[in-house]
């Protein structure tokens, strides 16, 4: 007979009484810990131990912190159905929730199930505060990682609250001993407890996963369309030696090797800003959009690599496409692999070999539920129409929700709804991309299809617990011999081997209070907590800076209030931090300081500036500036002088986020403290003449420019007549060519289609 867990405040007969949930939260309610447990084994039931004990002993409020709205959703369900407490005090809160609603229902809630970046922004507003939560839970505990909203709610958490206790939660912590310590010193955990499928209390509550991997061969006009593109890599590999960047590698450089060399030769730039390093940081560029086009055609697809061409090339075309993208527009080689892309007929064999292992699974087992993971968008499109050309496979894609280029994402509500639906039978089969790998309450899949591995263990894990999980389930993992397959296939292979042994060593470790490794690192954290807090003792000032809303979730906020600086959150309709009545700040990433330059809008904003306080300033964060985007160097330092000399604003440089708020507490200190200035925002946006907000309609189409917009009004005479415009007629203005004539028309008469 099965039993169940009886407490004060869990419903009878609603919560299995398993022996191994009840060692981990035993362990958990301890110390502040890290619980690692396999993918189906109830985490969530071990929050509920943890959560219904320390609310019984303290009282206060517990918080549920997961990454995702439809998580939040679910957990929140889960635990409506399963705690003795009143439905309307265990709340959800997300971004969809106005924050004053959200600090008014804080007062009354006893369970809050929230995303963290929620609690993080009513923190910076201190529209909250947690000095009585008495339990914090940590779902996907993996994320705690760098500047992730985790790592900043667990800090303040540690400050404020009268007994703070939290619990990390994951499947799969990582498989370096630095990422899982990160992960413990920004949650300030001090015990790590680990449950194995190898356990003995654990086997009787595993189902058998059953691992296949399928070879498959790149067919010869494949290979054949690598070719040329490795005619093109090596070229460019010339160039890079020619120029003093030689990698021993070349071809098989991995893209972390890239992205290093990267962001080192943007490092040089700044000690020595000569045209040879531009040159080199271009053709690196050339080389990254290269060597993914080659993993496409090996691991994708032609039609995947068709579509990247296309992007390629509409980047080329587009008025703010760089020069790396331009120049293999031009290239010979990669002309024949876009005309030859377009011709082949055939597809990757794995798409072949995808319709047929789903297809005989739901053919023996017509109730089943697959997924099958893609790494990209346009592959999942693929699959997914690959898949519903055959008989019995109701298949639906699930991305998402960022939109991109002829890629439209999903919103959270249609990725809950696409999940209810699978479950219920509507679709049988879910092709998805990385947002799938996480924390779905899919009970039911029989099988997963990996259409390519991966290199990380995390999401490897997280994909392969997505069966399994209630029964016998099956994963396929489809590998494309002598590709990036193999090597993606043995990284993962031994990064999770290397996890498993981790994972066992931490289980002979010794108890949450005799551990002295974890208790190190947490005396660690707290020294250095109190080292930074006493550097600010002897500047007690209390200083203030008005916010726009649109920072709130940057670095630097959160940065500010560690300093001590109160918080305002307004919308200013000029600049993004004022500090007094005549200093406002506009911050701007070198990446944003160039996209706003090349969307012409960056002089109407530093212009606001000028017009509205006495003593603008400008500040420029990290590096990047000259490579960004691969601009002329002249156009930059162009408009730097112009920003400096015409409008008189001060430019400012920083190195990082932490950086930036370091320069505006001593602007904001300097102004209220020393000068003793009143901090007041004020200015408003200029309005655009007529003839402004005409250009502004017509070159919001993309591929046209400033330039073409007043000579498409100038000839036609209206925003209305230009729309009317024919194809013959637009092309006979002056920067008007054939495409951009073509994209006019294509946006003005085609269809609206959400």
């Amino acid at each position: 007979m099965t039993a169940y867990i009886d407490h004060s405040l869990i419903r009878p007969d609603t919560v299995e009484q398993r022996l191994y949930q009840l060692d981990l939260a035993g362990k958990a309610l301890a110390a502040s810990s890290l619980v690692v447990l396999p993918t189906g084994l109830g985490k969530t039931v071990i929050a509920l131990f943890v959560m219904a004990s320390r609310l019984e002993k303290f009282g206060g409020k517990v918080l549920v912190l997961s990454p995702t709205k439809p998580l939040v959703e679910q957990h929140a369900s889960f635990f409506k159905k399963t705690l003795l407490i009143p439905e309307d005090e265990i709340l959800t809160f997300t971004g969809s929730l106005p924050p004053a609603t959200r600090a008014e229902l804080w007062k009354k809630g006893k369970v809050i199930v929230s995303t963290p970046q929620v609690i993080e922004n009513d923190l910076l507003t201190k529209r909250i505060d947690l000095m009585d939560v008495s339990h914090i839970t940590f779902d996907e505990a993996h994320r705690a990682v760098g500047n992730y909203a985790y790592t900043y709610v667990a800090e303040k958490y540690f400050e404020n609250a009268r007994n703070p206790l939290v619990l990390g939660i994951t499947a799969s912590p990582g498989s370096s001993d630095e990422k899982i310590n990160e992960v413990c010193e920004s949650l300030h955990i001090r015990s790590v407890a680990v449950k194995t499928e190898s356990d003995s209390d654990v086997q009787p509550y595993i189902h058998k996963k059953q691992i296949e991997w399928k070879h498959v061969k790149l067919p010869e006009e494949m290979k054949s369309l690598k070719g040329l593109l490795d005619k093109v890599l090596d070229d460019r590999f010339d160039k890079l030696t020619e120029l003093g960047y030689s990698l021993p590698y070349r071809k098989t450089t991995s893209k972390r090797d890239l992205l290093a060399l990267q962001k080192r030769m943007q490092s040089d730039l700044r000690g020595q800003p000569d045209p040879s390093l531009y040159n080199a940081i271009s053709i690196l560029a050339e080389i990254l959009k290269v060597s993914h086009a080659v993993e496409m055609i090996e691991t994708q697809g032609v039609e995947a690599l068709s579509r990247y061409m296309e992007r390629l090339e509409n980047e080329a075309f587009s008025k703010s496409g760089s020069k790396a993208s331009k120049r293999l527009a031009d290239d010979l080689y990669m002309k024949q692999v876009s005309h030859r892309v377009k011709e082949y007929d055939a597809e990757h064999p794995k798409l072949a070999l995808a319709m047929k292992i789903v297809g005989e699974q739901l053919e023996q087992k017509p109730d089943s539920r697959v997924i099958v993971f893609a790494n990209y968008r346009d592959a999942a499109e693929m699959i997914t129409n690959a898949l519903s050309e055959v008989d019995g496979i109701q298949p639906i894609r699930f991305v998402g929700q960022s939109s991109k280029y002829k890629d439209k994402g999903l919103t959270q509500k249609q990725q809950v709804n696409i999940i209810e639906e699978f479950k219920d039978g509507k679709y049988n089969v879910l092709v998805a991309t990385s947002v799938a790998e996480e924390g779905l309450d899919i009970p039911a899949t029989d099988l997963v299809l990996f259409y390519e591995p991966i290199p990380s263990e995390i999401r490897s894990i997280q994909r392969k617990g997505r069966t399994g999980r209630k029964h016998e389930g099956r994963v396929v993992v489809l590998i494309t011999k002598g590709t990036k397959d193999e090597a993606y296939y043995w990284s993962s292979v031994s990064k999770e081997r290397r996890m498993q042994s981790n994972m066992q060593e931490m289980q002979q470790a010794s108890p949450p209070k005799n551990n002295d490794i974890y208790e190190a690192v947490f005396s660690g954290l707290q020294k250095e907590e109190q080292k930074r807090l006493s550097e600010f003792d002897s500047e007690s000032d209390s200083l203030t800076v008005i916010v726009d809303h649109r920072e709130i979730r940057s670095s630097v906020v959160r940065s500010l209030e560690k300093l001590g600086v109160d918080i305002s959150v307004r919308t200013l309709e000029v600049g993004d931090y004022v500090v007094s009545d005549r200093i406002a700040i506009e911050r701007k990433s070198a990446e944003d300081f160039v996209n706003t330059l090349i969307k012409h809008n960056l002089f109407e904003q530093v212009s606001n500036l000028a017009r509205s306080y006495e003593k603008p300033v400008l500040i420029l964060e990290g590096e990047g500036l000259f490579t960004a985007r691969q601009l002329n160097p002249n156009a930059i330092h162009g408009a730097l002088m112009s920003i400096t000399l015409d409008f008189g604003v001060s430019v400012l440089y920083t190195r990082d986020a932490e950086d930036t708020a370091s320069l505006i507490r001593q602007l904001a200190k300097r102004e209220q403290s020393d000068e003793k200035h009143e901090i007041s925002m004020h200015g408003k946006k200029s309005s655009l003449l007529l003839s402004e907000q005409q250009e502004y309609i017509v070159s919001a189409i993309s591929e046209i420019g400033p330039k073409a917009a007043r000579n498409l009004l100038m000839h036609f005479g209206s925003v209305e007549e230009v729309m009317k415009a024919g194809y013959d007629e637009l092309v006979k203005v002056k920067l008007v060519g054939p495409k951009t004539a073509e994209r006019i028309r294509e946006v003005v008469g085609s269809n609206y289609n959400r």
